[in-house]
């Protein structure tokens, strides 16, 4: 089932996750419809807080990026309670999107590579290191567990310059392709 994505002003997209464990009501259902609401809506990655839900999984597919990098064929990850142990390497400025926030497109400073602790979809345990889109992707959905928001992450003149569209999206003036949350403040 096609969930409703929760946009920039909802609450929940604040709030700091909590952690699951494996008997989360429901958690396979839960993980089958966020897979099909991220295809569904074109995007790379989906956080639970961005389908209304307050818990620390998200879920990626780096399938997208496959012609230019072609090691990120097939590599899906759903990542249960997150932690990024590190952030290193350079820094690198890369444009980001949102599916909580249609419409906007802004340069993002990130690390180009990152340690991470996480559970798989079956509650194993795993510690990496993601560099290049992967570390990218994975930060900014890792961000969404956190309360946290790409434009976060933006020049103070760059959000007075999207103050607008900001609006258009606090106010219901905005149209997607894909399911919405009805705005809850």
């Amino acid at each position: 089932m096609k969930l409703p994505v929760y946009l920039y002003g909802q609450p929940v997209l604040r709030k700091i996750a909590e952690n699951i464990s494996p008997e989360y009501p429901d958690f396979d259902k839960l993980l089958t419809n966020m897979w099909e609401t991220m295809y569904y809506a074109d995007g790379v990655g989906l956080a639970a807080p961005q389908v209304g839900l307050s818990i620390r999984l998200f879920v990626i597919d780096l399938t997208a990026f496959s012609k230019k990098f072609p090691e990120y064929k097939d590599r899906r990850y759903t990542m249960i309670n997150a932690q990024i142990i590190e952030r290193m390497g350079d820094d690198e400025s890369l444009e980001e999107g949102c599916l909580s926030l249609p419409h906007i497109h802004e340069n993002v400073i990130r690390k180009n590579k990152i340690r991470i602790k996480y559970m798989d979809e079956k509650f194993v345990d795993h510690e990496e290191e993601f560099d290049g889109y992967a570390a990218r992707v994975i930060q900014h959905e890792y961000d969404h567990i956190e309360g946290k928001m790409f434009i976060d992450h933006i020049s103070l003149i760059r959000k007075q310059l999207i103050k607008g569209k900001l609006n258009a999206i606090l106010s219901g003036k905005v149209s997607t392709d894909y399911r919405i949350a009805p705005l809850k403040k």
